[in-house]
């Protein structure tokens, strides 16, 4: 073998070898990721803005289909029979619940992950907190 078709054969390989590296980074990125849709109503409704969390209903999210323009009451209570969604059981003066459900629509109809564990920064989405240490140890 001589040296131009060592040459010509090493072109080739480190070509390959570009071209390649580039199609693994594009699907291993981390643009591939979920994006974590927000509230639209987070600043209509007042219950929003509560500092409180609820109670540990579930420690992993639920997978739900939403109609778009549809309005839907997330339970952040914990307390609800219908979790994630609220079915009214804060009224009941006897359990002394403060905590109101989260009002939110949704832009698209697709399925999304509410949370269950009621911890999230992004009510009523699930962001992934219920994955940390400190949720994971919290009673239900």
């Amino acid at each position: 073998m001589n040296l131009t078709t060592v040459s010509t054969k090493l072109q080739k390989c480190s070509r390959f070898l570009s071209v390649n590296k580039r199609s693994i980074a594009r699907f291993s990125s981390k643009s591939e990721e979920p994006i974590v849709p927000r509230n639209p109503l987070q600043d209509v409704y007042s219950a929003s803005q509560q500092k409180a969390n609820g109670v540990v209903y579930d420690k992993k999210p639920f997978k739900l289909r939403l109609e778009a323009g549809r309005n839907y009451s997330w339970c952040l209570c914990g307390q609800s029979k219908n979790q994630p969604l609220c079915d009214g059981t804060h009224k009941n003066v006897f359990l002394k619940v403060t905590l109101k459900p989260i009002r939110f629509v949704v832009p698209e109809t697709k399925e999304y992950w509410l949370c269950n564990c009621k911890q999230t920064s992004n009510r009523p989405f699930c962001d992934g907190t219920h994955k940390k240490p400190e949720v994971q140890e919290l009673k239900r």
